[in-house]
């Protein structure tokens, strides 16, 4: 009897209201992303942790029940059974919008739910630096965010083409795999195209977008040598291209652009993206103090003369990082560790945080225990300070 109970609710939980109140259940607990996979349970990742929604773990079919709710076009539906992978967006309405990407494991469904705010995100919102302002407001050349899997990459692309629409009159048109956030025409005409649904792939999207009179193009993510090759006589003819990279920092983010070319093309795709390149956003999200959410820690590369330089000679590449230190008053640029240093000392992460998420220097670390020295000098200073009685 317990045993048909407890199957009873694992399958109310698939059915259509009971799936979408566990998904309403983990937004309003703060969830980036949900996890459905057979054999587990409903997953959500809050405040960066993995933490289990239910307790009764799903089965194949439960999972593939859900994995057909999800899918719109009713061909994909048709041909589930032989898809490895899939990515489409999903929306309800009082429940919320979704990046979903189905794929098999162990010959069973998974399903991974990455959750879109309505609300379309700003440099404020986001809390990220000012100079953001600057490098949406330019003309021409490559922006590249960068980071890991889950770094807030998408919604600071999003925050920089909400700046373009509120306050400039230019065409934007963005390639997504799926789209994500869903821009309304403001000062700007946006047009957004799905991979797959609107043009066949980023390829030959970006080609045909060379030919929609854009001012902007937003590429969801450069994934090889002819699409970067594109972007770049994008930049090259006066457009302000937008994409992102799976790389941690500026330096490194440049040595794999030119990567992706053949050695023989190197040094001809070297130069080209020192003219091209504009500005690289670096970015990881971190745990906040507080335990609320997380902030992003961000590193921010403009393409001064200097960097223009740097980048030409493939054997000054390593001096990016000194460089972007040292003009950081000049430029408004930053370091990964400078920043960190910086929210270490407004409290907003901790110590260890930083520590953990800076790049392996020993200068770092005795910034970071000077840091520290300094706020337990400073608090028993001002506790001490407050405690004198004022005269009257």
């Amino acid at each position: 009897m317990e045993e048909k109970s407890r199957s009873a609710r694992a399958s109310a939980e698939t059915q259509p209201r009971g799936v979408e109140q566990i998904i309403k259940a983990a937004i309003d607990r703060g969830a980036s992303d949900l996890h459905i996979k057979a054999g587990d349970v409903f997953r959500a990742r809050i405040d960066g942790k993995l933490v289990p929604l239910t307790k009764q773990r799903l089965t194949p079919e439960q999972t593939r029940a859900i994995a057909l709710r999800l899918i719109v076009n009713e061909d994909d539906r048709g041909r589930l059974d032989k898809l490895h992978e899939y990515d489409c967006s999903w929306g309800v309405p009082g429940v919320g919008r979704f990046r979903i990407n189905i794929l098999r494991q162990r010959s069973s469904f998974m399903i991974v739910m990455r959750v879109i705010p309505f609300d379309i995100p700003t440099f404020e919102s986001l809390k990220l630096p000012s100079i953001l302002t600057t490098i949406a407001a330019a003309e021409r050349g490559l922006v590249l965010v960068t980071g890991g899997t889950g770094s807030g990459k998408s919604s600071t692309m999003a925050a920089i083409v909400n700046h373009i629409n509120q306050t400039h009159q230019k065409h934007v048109v963005t390639l997504e795999n799926p789209i994500e956030f869903l821009h309304r025409d403001i000062n700007s005409s946006i047009t957004q195209r799905e991979i797959g649904v609107d043009t066949e792939d980023f390829r030959a999207g970006l080609r045909a977008a060379l030919r929609q009179d854009p001012d902007v193009i937003l590429i969801g993510e450069l994934r090889d040598v002819e699409t970067v090759d594109t972007a770049l006589k994008a930049a090259e003819t006066g457009r302000l291209v937008i994409s992102t990279l799976h790389t941690p920092d500026a330096a490194t983010t440049v040595s794999r652009v030119l990567a992706m070319f053949p050695p023989e093309e190197q040094v001809i795709a070297r130069l080209r993206l020192a003219e091209a390149l504009q500005a690289v956003v670096s970015q990881r999200l971190l745990p906040r103090a507080d335990g609320h959410g997380r902030a992003a820690a961000v590193e921010i590369l403009i393409c001064t003369a200097a960097v223009r330089d740097i980048i030409r000679d493939a054997n000054r590449t390593p001096e990016l990082h000194n460089y972007i230190r040292d003009a950081r008053e000049q430029y408004g640029m930053q370091t990964l560790d400078q920043h960190l240093l910086d929210l270490v000392a407004e409290e907003v992460i901790t110590y260890e945080t930083a520590l953990a998420a800076a790049m392996p220097s020993v200068d770092f670390e005795l910034q970071m225990r000077t840091l520290r020295r300094r706020s337990r000098v400073t608090e028993p200073a001002a506790a001490a300070q407050s405690s004198v009685p004022r005269k009257r």
